[in-house]
Formats: structure tokens, sequence, C-alpha cells
């Protein structure tokens, strides 16, 4: 079929070339020139409209709006964010987790938190930190096989993408789910105290009726760079705060110093997670110090 248009959703970019699925029918295709004059480069996740030429070959002619978009790692049209932390091996980096969250909460994208290599024990505290906080979190292990099940069958509708830093299990955990899939892991160097990376580009896999995305691990540096928050954002990024948003004593209330802020209130009666709460502190300041051309 050469004649007429077809839609699908491109599952893989490498090298010029972008992998488009058409149903379960996947056309390798190049992108148009007008993507070029225009400045819009496809990615992952991204739906597309293809002209389709024969040996299920084509051309990228047109991209849907998108509903969200990640620039590192670029992602587009995102259901949910799968956010792995390891227990141990490396160490949860919670400040780490925060930051995704917030990315997430702001592109309007779910994020669930899997927590791997539960076998280890000691799980339990942080799972409890997150559930309070309203996301969905799932004990996982490579090795018991937990979390294959429920978390699977979450991720069977929409696209979800997996992210965490190099080392956290996100290779381990998807071949957990599907076994097909076979993906590359790495331990981790005792050394430098992280995974080495094995994923080397970002691709989505026909998992049920939806798909999953695997990333390459990146760092806080990265996501700084790549997706910083206005600090007038970044309250309504912290589900927990918003019961208590519009209660404080000033309109303009930042929920640092200020008197009858209602938020600052709710950590001291337990309602909010102190930790959760000192990561906001830190970003805000952080957020303070963006020059305005940074933020775009």
């Amino acid at each position: 079929m050469t004649g007429g248009t077809l839609r699908g959703r491109i599952i893989c970019s490498s090298g010029g070339f972008y992998d488009v699925a058409v149903g379960r029918q996947v056309y390798r295709c190049r992108a148009r020139g007008l993507f070029r004059k225009e400045e819009v480069r496809p990615v992952v996740g991204d739906l597309a409209e293809i002209q389709p030429l024969p040996d299920h070959q084509g051309y990228v002619t047109a991209l849907a709006e998108r509903k969200n978009y990640l620039i590192r790692p670029p992602l587009a049209n995102l259901d949910r964010l799968v956010l792995v932390v390891s227990l141990r091996d490396p160490a949860p980096n919670l400040l780490v987790l925060d930051r995704l969250i917030a990315i997430a909460e702001h592109q309007s994208i779910e994020p669930v938190i899997a927590l791997t290599k539960w076998d280890l024990g000691g799980g339990e505290p942080l799972a409890e930190v997150y559930r309070r906080a309203g996301f969905a979190v799932y004990p996982a292990s490579s090795v018991t096989g937990e979390g294959a099940g429920a978390l699977g069958e979450l991720l069977r509708q929409g696209v979800s993408a997996f992210c965490g830093n190099s080392g956290a299990g996100k290779s381990s955990l998807l071949n957990l789910l599907e076994p097909s899939l076979a993906l590359k892991t790495g331990e981790t160097s005792k050394k430098l105290g992280r995974g080495r990376h094995t994923t080397r580009h970002v691709e989505l896999y026909p998992f049920g009726e939806g798909f999953l995305a695997d990333t390459p691990g990146f760092s806080a540096v990265e996501m700084e760079r790549f997706a910083r928050l206005k600090k007038e954002e970044l309250a309504g990024c912290f589900r927990e705060f918003e019961p208590f948003l519009g209660q404080c004593r000033f309109l303009d209330c930042a929920h640092l110093d200020e008197p009858g802020c209602r938020v600052r209130q709710a950590v001291q009666e337990g309602q909010i997670a102190q930790s959760r709460y000192d990561h906001y502190r830190l970003m805000y300041e952080e957020a303070k110090q963006y020059k305005e051309w940074e933020q775009k």
C-alpha cells in the first residue's frame, strides 16, 4: 500500500530512522524535511502520521499534538512514569526520587514507585512515606518474582516509562514483567556505587494493550538541566500539600518560614513527611537561583 496515510506510534528512534507501530505492524520510516524547517524532532511515544512505502518502510509526515513531553529522556505522550528505586546497592536517593516525582506531576504524568530488591528487607518505612503522600508503591524483587503480578496488571494499558538511576534495576524489573524482552542488565559498580549504563536508547515494547519504555539512567544534574521547575510551580508538584494550599495566613505564602503557614503546620503534625518537605525547601531555594533563560 503506497496511497493514503496511516497513523501509529513511534516506538524507536535510532540513526535518523523511526520505527512506527501501526497496530502490530512496524514501519521503518524517515522524517520529512518539514520537521527540520519547523525545528520539531519526532521522539519515541509520538503519535505520527506516515506515508507508507513498499516493504514496510515509509515517511513520517505529521505529528499529533503532544499531551506531555520529557526532554531527557526524550519521550512523549506518557500515561505514567515508573520510578524505580532500589533499597540497597545503590542506596535510595530520595532527593532524586522527589525531583522525578515533581517533574512527572508538572507534566501531568502519573508517578508510580517500584521499590526493587525488596527481598533484602527493610523497605516498608520508605514505602509508607510515599503511600501516605498519595502514590502507588509496588514492592518488587527479581529474586522472588514479587511485583510482577500487581505492577504488570497496572501497566497493560497506556504508555509507561521506567526511570531511575543506573543500577536501580530497571532492566531487571522489565525482564521480570516480560521475560521475552531479555534486556541486558549490568551489575552495580562497587567502586562507584552505581550501575553501568546498559540501556543505550529509548524504546517502547508492546505489553498487553499498552507499551513499556526502558530508558538510560540519568543523574540529578541532567534532570536539573533539562527539567527545571519555577519556584512558584513547586508546591503544586507535591500532591500532599494540596489539602492545605490556600489556608495559609498569606496568599503568596512560599511555605518556607512565613508565620501562619498551614503546610508547615501539617509537617509538624505529621500529615506531611519531613523528608518530602525538606526536599521541597531545597528545590525551592535552588529554583530561586535559576535565571529566566535557563527555565525555557
